[in-house]
């Protein structure tokens, strides 16, 4: 068995190694003309910048938490360990998302210039580029998983079945490290590429009349850098803390599941989501090489050029993951092999429902574009109905995966359905479908940072001045990079669903643990007495009364709802904020700096490169502070049943709330691009001007707002998981 585990630290040395392998071959490409090089180092230069300043906050938040950590374990409220685990998670994720931007900024041009070749020239590095983050992504995470597995092995010291357990959930507060990060990277960048898009776009496109990225709109250096630190150092971030998340939550249920059985099958349930996250690595690299297409391809072939590659990848996962639960003879695999299934159908479901309301290729997108007929007011309501409709089917999709991953993994043995083993098993089973779910990571994540390249490589294009015919080009793959980065977004969202479904059942793990390390080694349930280490997570309901008639958990669940919409307001309204400042210094720049709209003076790009840095800077501490503080606080008042009603409560609101926003963006989005191919007037046209205003509504939608969501409902989990020695020690009511 031991021999087995070091699977999951060869595939992440691979993943690494072929993203190496794939920058190195980006850096060979030519860059283009001395105009490309020279734009595409501004942008570099302006994402670095940004990124500097944001680890300077990030750093300051991390030192102040693993005080705290620090203080809780010395009191004997938190494993030793945890202080060393969070930090290690940060700085991996933050690692990752740095990684990905900077190969994305020296992809942009090299894009461009491909795409004076032809459409797959440009497709194939732009795609290739993207990849170095999805396995960038997916490498880091197996290494620090499999690092920590050998340490805690080795230092942990406890008897039997309980060592596993102590060992998997010490694990998963590195997640809270990730998702730290990640939160701070996700509404950090989503708010500087936004307040750059939107003051671009109200002041260059409907004001002045000028062409998308026109060199002489004093915001396009800016939107483009935000393009790369929103899209590329944020999502990367994000899924990053998804995939440690999902395997660490799954390998935490599963020592939980068979704890009592201890021992061979017990250390098989625990590796048995590395492994298939760890196939899955050489599977998405098979994938990768498959994308291609021909020149002169329409939308719907493009977007079959990617999925191919995907689809054959998750395919292949599917069928590994039978032979691997085979292998390992783990009890009911085969159930569990279907419960990977329903996580990657579930994945792949949602990724397509996103595509057909997302796509200008199909109707639900162009009747947003046919509404701006009246004037943007009813491409705004379209919009919105549009956004609201498509939540349906990812919300019955997650839900459907639940009960059927749940099911296989009890073998449909309905008399167990909600005993103590079945509910161990089943948990188990919508754990390991999240597994699956992300699985095939390394390459849906490469078609998700192709998006912002492909959108950089556009701008690049455009101001260079490089011809119609290889605008043409860049246009089609930046088409394609909207609907790929709305897809992401679905997958991103469906797939923290089901992981913070499975740190739901992870918390009580931790309960049981922190009332171990403070003395309570007896559960006084009813007229029964319970031993702790052997009490079920029926018997933890029980005890703390978590039940829909509990007041506690009801409040708990209205606070989670509630700040599924906080958040969402306050970082529509830092965007809002940063933008309006962008606006002005935009029709400064035209008013008093004689000769831009000519061509004959050069905007000050530095000055929109400095607006939206201080305005993401200083906005987006608020609403993530709120995001760590709002579960500590709920659970000292409340105790575990507020706790466990705020993370339903936030998890329910918060996933039909991401998929609406991320939607209805995507959507405004495309409907202004279908406009700009030629249909209903074109470029310039009354209509066009519509669907830009629309597509500027949407843009803190889909890329602010709607992303921050999934990482909120998983950071609340993981500071309950974190915070767990605390509540059960201390807690008003």
């Amino acid at each position: 068995m031991g021999n087995l585990f070091y699977i999951v630290p060869l595939a992440s040395l691979l993943a690494l190694g072929f993203a190496y392998y794939f920058y190195k071959n980006m850096k060979k490409e030519d860059e283009g003309t001395e105009t490309m090089k020279k734009i595409a180092q501004h942008v570099r230069e302006g994402a670095m910048a940004y990124l500097k300043q944001q680890y300077k906050v990030v750093t300051i938040v991390f030192i102040v938490l693993a005080i705290l950590f620090a203080v809780m374990a010395y009191f004997g409220l938190q494993n030793e360990w945890v202080p060393f685990a969070f930090l290690t998670g940060g700085f991996f994720s933050g690692l990752a998302g740095f990684f990905g931007m900077k190969t994305a900024t020296y992809a942009s041009a090299r894009t461009a210039n491909a795409a004076r070749n032809s459409l797959d020239s440009g497709l194939k590095v732009a795609f290739r580029s993207g990849a170095v983050m999805g396995l960038t992504v997916v490498g880091l995470a197996l290494l620090d998983i499999a690092i920590w597995y050998v340490i805690l092995t080795n230092f942990i010291d406890a008897e039997g079945g309980q060592k596993l357990v102590i060992i998997t959930t010490t694990m998963l507060t590195f997640g809270m490290g990730a998702s730290t990060q990640a939160l701070f990277a996700r509404v950090g960048g989503g708010i500087y590429t936004k307040a750059a898009d939107v003051g671009a776009d109200l002041v260059g496109k409907v004001e002045a009349g000028i062409p998308e990225d026109d060199p002489r709109n004093p915001a396009t250096i800016a939107d483009n850098v935000g393009d790369n630190v929103g899209d590329v150092a944020g999502m990367g971030a994000d899924l990053y803390e998804s995939y440690a998340g999902s395997i660490l939550a799954t390998a935490a249920l599963g020592a939980a599941a068979y704890s009592a059985v201890g021992g061979e099958m017990q250390e098989k349930a625990v590796i048995a989501p590395m492994l298939i996250a760890a196939v899955g690595v050489v599977l998405s690299i098979i994938g990768i090489y498959l994308v291609r297409t021909k020149e002169g391809a329409n939308m719907k072939e493009l977007l079959g050029s990617l999925g191919k590659g995907t689809n054959i990848s998750s395919i292949l996962v599917g069928l590994a993951t039978f032979g691997i639960l085979y292998y390992l003879n783990i009890e009911n695999w085969l159930g569990i092999s279907f419960s990977v299934i329903c996580g990657l159908v579930a994945g792949v479901i949602i990724g397509q429902s996103t595509e057909y309301y997302t796509s200008h290729t199909y109707r639900p997108t162009q009747e947003v574009a046919e509404s701006s007929e009246t004037g943007p007011a009813t491409v705004i309501i379209s919009g919105i109905g549009l956004g609201m409709i498509s939540t349906a089917i990812p919300v019955i999709t997650i839900g459907a995966a639940i009960i059927m991953a749940y099911l296989c993994a009890i073998g449909f043995d309905t008399e167990i359905f909600f005993t103590a083993k079945g509910l161990s098993l089943g948990l188990y089973g919508i754990g390991i479908a999240a597994v699956g779910m992300l699985s095939t990571l390394g390459i849906t994540l490469a078609t998700d940072a192709y998006g912002p390249i492909a959108d950089n490589a556009g701008g690049n294009a455009e101001m260079s001045g490089l011809g119609s015919e290889v605008r043409k080009r860049t246009d089609a793959l930046d088409a394609l990079g909207n609907t790929t980065a709305a897809t992401g977004k679905g997958f991103a969202i469906g797939s923290a669903a089901l992981t913070a479904l499975a740190l739901l059942a992870s918390y009580i793990e931790e309960i049981k643990i922190a009332l171990i390390r403070i003395g309570d080694t007896a559960l006084e349930i009813g007229d029964k007495i319970v031993a702790t280490e052997n009490a079920s997570l029926i018997d933890f309901m029980e005890y703390y009364q978590v039940n829909l008639m509990n007041p506690k958990v009801l409040i708990g669940i209205f606070i989670g709802a509630m700040m599924a919409f906080l958040f969402c307001g306050l970082t529509m309204n830092a965007v809002g904020r940063a933008a309006q400042s962008m606006v002005t210094e935009v029709r400064r720049q035209f008013r008093e700096i004689k000769g831009i709209l000519e061509g004959k003076a050069t905007p000050d790009y530095a000055r929109c490169v400095e607006i939206s840095t201080k305005g993401a800077q200083r906005e987006m501490l608020f609403p993530s502070i709120i995001a760590i503080l709002v579960p500590m606080i709920v659970g000292v008042i409340f105790g575990v049943g507020g706790v466990l009603g705020l993370l339903i409560g936030g998890l329910s609101s918060g996933f039909v709330l991401a998929v609406f926003m991320a939607n209805a963006g995507g959507a405004w989005d495309n409907a202004k691009k279908y406009i700009e191919e030629g249909n209903l007037g074109g470029k310039g046209s009354e209509h066009h001007k519509a669907t830009v205003v629309g597509d500027t509504v949407g843009d803190p939608f889909k890329d602010t707002s709607g992303p921050s969501l999934n990482i909120l409902i998983k950071l609340m989990s993981m500071v309950a998981i974190v915070m767990a020695g605390l509540t059960v020690s201390f807690s008003l009511l």
